[in-house]
């Protein structure tokens, strides 16, 4: 009892700093995208209300890795999430529903969370997908944030795959349905207003 006691006044304590609630836009990137997958990746966040905003997030990865291997990962994706705030907006925990689409074509990568073998082919189609997710806001100065975030959630997702990474003879269509980690993210943020 003590403990949820002491996480009360902690969340609570957060809603007696100094008021943020009248910054409205900010503009981001993901650091996460950036050093797992080298996706340029942008997206922006507005208020809405007192403790409530709205991001939109995207990326887009048209790189070829390696050439004579026909190694990529290419992809565009955009997620926007709602946002209710336990204090106030753009400071502290926050609690989003997320939803995102993205295309992609993907040949000799490994892919978290799929067997190994994916690497030895080539897979083209489009994803879709919903979830929730929690994350914390830290202010570093007058307009700049650090955030993370962690989302679970179900995607879905039809393709066509190619048996081997560089002939691209089509072996067929198929779709998979997912249900696990659908965001992460370490976020660098400037507060425009």
């Amino acid at each position: 009892m003590k403990g949820i006691v002491t996480m009360l006044l902690v969340v609570l304590g957060c809603c007696a700093g100094s008021s943020v609630y009248a910054q409205q836009i900010a503009v981001k990137t993901n650091l996460l995208h950036w050093a797992a997958a080298g996706t340029p990746n942008a997206g922006f966040e507005i208020g809405l209300g007192k403790q409530t905003t709205l991001e939109v997030m995207g990326g887009y990865n048209s790189w070829t890795l390696d050439k004579s291997k026909n190694k990529k990962l290419k992809h565009w994706m955009v997620m926007p999430e709602f946002r209710y705030w336990l204090c106030e907006r753009f400071n502290g925990h926050f609690f989003g529903v997320h939803t995102g689409y993205g295309e992609y074509n993907i040949s000799g990568m490994h892919i978290p969370f799929l067997p190994k073998h994916v690497k030895d082919h080539r897979y083209q189609g489009w994803a879709v997908g919903a979830g929730i997710a929690y994350g914390y806001s830290w202010i570093l100065g007058n307009r700049w944030n650090l955030e993370t975030t962690i989302g679970v959630g179900y995607a879905y997702t039809d393709y066509d795959r190619y048996e081997c990474r560089t002939c691209g003879n089509f072996s067929g269509s198929n779709d998979k349905h997912y249900f696990g980690p659908t965001k992460a993210g370490i976020s660098f943020i400037y507060i425009i207003k």
